[in-house]
């Protein structure tokens, strides 16, 4: 009897043995992708610019000689690696069709970042007035065409140029005094102006990338081949109590400083912080520092030879202002010009990802959004400029743009379309929103330091916070701190298209506030809609979809360079512009506006008393203030005429 136990123990073992070792032979290994490997050769180059400092380039050629092609390049300050003429990245070209199809592609790390020499600079001020051996992004982006279509063997004399986010910066900075050789640009979520994109919106700072400025304010002065840069270390999953913990913005400074390094740099000459972090603290106002660096002034000379694809994501938390300012400049000063536009349901860059199913956070917008821009959008507009005759019969119309509500494509030969019209919508009482102005009431709410309104209800750490551009609002409806105001269930469906103004007006017992503003896509709580990747204590049901927010730092209410304070308790005017949406309101919606003075901590705390710079503003300085609304401020919307 226990002999035969024995005998079936261990068959039992054989045969979970034989299982499990089956199994592990069933899982297939990820194949390494070769296919630019197998299909290009690598070159590294280092080009040397006007003043003599040289730039490190990777490019790569396809294996097949048998014709030419054009250059297609990204100059990056995020490096691009892999370094090695034998390392291959395993994705070229903005997408997969066009490096099927064939392209020299180049990437090049910008001046003082990576294998390029230099000292590197936030945004480098174009300089439209060099001496001949003097340099800035402009000049090293032509000095780079010029030798490229000089020296690569089998190109056919046209370049073009992109990039997401930073890289889209340079993609912009190439189309000012363009190289002739230059054809076609499409700088994606392009960062335009650093008062508005990414680290400040309207004067306010986003406290939330407060771990991402080490990476752009880590001096170095030689190349290398390895991050030089660190992240502050936060030690807790908590943002929101850490940085309520902080305190004073000035109380970060201590996450900055590196005593061991000696910054001697002719232009960032202090031997105490990381330089953008000091950039930052001490111009908090749009100065000469900030406005130097809007690139967006000079693109009213891009030359008709240069035709540019804006492309940005109506959810990008980083970058919504540059890809739109930017386009509109383009089409004000030049409209003549091939100036298009491309806007989609996406986050930051989720038009470049290959998934299927396209979220944003907890929001679904359908399948296949992304893979359809690369093969009828992208891939469409390179291959006419570069390889076709580049005229402006491209197939593509102006504005190629998202439905976010119904959740579909639409195009337009101008953007935003003419056939629409301006509605008015006031912020009443008893919570609700309305066309019709009737007698001015106030509503008061407390704005608590010590308790502000945070920007989402999940308890984590981000690098960069991306999610809550869709983050259901009804956690913030729900506090005495966040007035809501609200329709009636909508009878019709109602398209917003356009930019959008708030005209608050409001008062305060102190003398300095911050006022965010909300609009929300309340969805029927009977809604037969579902989304089985959404987070599981949140339904479709009466979800509460944020379509569009914004902060306007009170004190830059009438100038951006010149900050006032508030007259406690006197009714003032505060405008703030939200950036442009493309959302159908579906009949048996509703259409929300929420009211705000804390959104923490995405942006940092308003003292609520007015202090020269916030970012040395002591503890004593923020104080609980009771804001009021008053029920004459409105919200103008472009409504699309069908």
């Amino acid at each position: 009897m226990k002999k035969s136990i024995f005998i079936s123990i261990l068959s039992l073992l054989f045969f979970v043995n034989c299982t499990s070792s089956t199994e592990k032979k069933e899982i297939p290994k990820k194949k390494k992708d070769t296919y630019v490997q197998d299909h290009y050769t690598k070159k590294e180059v280092t080009i040397t610019m006007r003043d003599g400092k040289k730039l490190f380039t990777s490019i790569y050629s396809p294996k097949d000689t048998s014709k030419k092609y054009p250059i297609i390049m990204q100059r990056t300050p995020y490096s691009c690696r892999p370094y090695g003429e034998n390392k291959f990245k395993t994705k070229i070209t903005p997408n997969k069709i066009m490096m099927k199809e064939g392209y020299i592609v180049v990437y090049q790390d910008v001046r003082g970042r990576w294998m390029s020499e230099g000292i590197y600079d936030n945004m480098r001020a174009y300089n439209p007035n060099k001496k001949i051996n003097e340099s800035d992004e402009v000049s090293d982006t032509y000095d780079t065409i010029d030798w490229l279509v000089k020296n690569v063997k089998n190109n056919n004399g046209k370049v073009g140029t992109w990039g997401i986010s930073y890289p889209g910066h340079y993609a912009t900075v190439s189309v000012v005094d363009a190289h002739p050789a230059l054809k076609a640009a499409s700088p994606q979520a392009c960062i335009a102006d650093f008062f508005f994109d990414d680290f400040r919106h309207n004067g306010a700072f986003l406290l939330s990338y407060f771990r991402a400025i080490s990476l752009f304010g880590t001096y170095k002065d030689t190349p290398t081949d390895t991050a030089w840069y660190s992240f502050p270390k936060m030690n807790t999953q908590d943002q929101y109590q850490f940085f309520l913990d902080a305190g004073p913005l000035k109380n970060l400074n201590k996450y900055f400083r590196n005593e061991s390094v000696d910054y001697k740099s002719t232009v960032h000459n202090d031997h105490v912080n990381d330089y953008f972090w000091k950039e930052i603290s001490e111009h908090p106002n749009y100065d000469e520092n900030w406005q130097s660096k809007n690139i967006v002034q000079h693109l009213n000379h891009v030359k008709p030879t240069v035709a540019t694809m804006f492309v940005g994501g109506f959810f990008d938390a980083e970058d919504l202002y540059g890809p739109l300012a930017s386009y509109k400049m383009v089409e004000k000063h030049q409209p003549n010009n091939y100036n298009t536009l491309v806007f989609g349901p996406w986050d930051h860059g989720g038009w470049a990802r290959n998934k299927v199913k396209n979220t944003v956070g907890n929001y679904y917008f359908g399948d296949s959004i992304s893979l359809f821009y690369q093969k009828e959008i992208e891939t469409k507009f390179f291959h006419h400029f570069l390889k076709e005759n580049g005229d402006k019969n491209s197939g593509l119309p102006e504005a190629y743009v998202f439905d976010t509500g119904k959740k579909e494509w639409k195009q337009y030969d101008v953007w935003p379309p003419k056939n629409s019209e301006t509605k008015t919508f006031f912020l009443g009482d008893n919570q609700q929103l309305s066309t019709s102005k009737k007698t001015v009431k106030s509503v008061k709410f407390m704005s608590d330091i010590k308790h502000p309104v945070p920007y989402s209800e999940d308890i984590k750490t981000v690098f960069t916070p991306r999610k809550y551009m869709t983050d259901d609002q009804r956690f913030a409806a729900r506090r005495p701190d966040v007035l809501v105001f609200e329709t009636d269930v909508l009878t019709d469906d109602i398209t917003f298209i356009g930019d959008i103004t708030a005209k608050l007006k409001v008062a305060t017992t102190g003398t300095a506030a911050d006022w965010i503003v909300k609009v929300i896509d309340v969805h029927p709580s009977d809604t037969k809609e579902n989304n089985k990747s959404m987070q599981q204590h949140l339904k479709m049901s009466n979800y509460h979809l944020m379509v569009r927010s914004e902060v306007m730092r009170g004190r830059f209410r009438n100038s951006f360079s010149k900050p006032e304070p508030f007259v406690p308790n006197k009714k003032t005017n505060v405008n703030i512009t939200l950036q442009d949406v493309f959302h159908t309101f579906k009949k048996g919606h509703k259409i929300q506006i929420q009211v705000q003075s804390t959104w923490f901590p995405l942006i940092d705390l308003n003292p609520q008393t007015y202090v020269d710079n916030i970012f040395k503003a002591d503890e004593k300085d923020f104080k609980t203030q009771m804001h009021t609304v008053f029920t004459d401020s409105s919200i103008e919307f472009k409504v699309l005429k069908e």
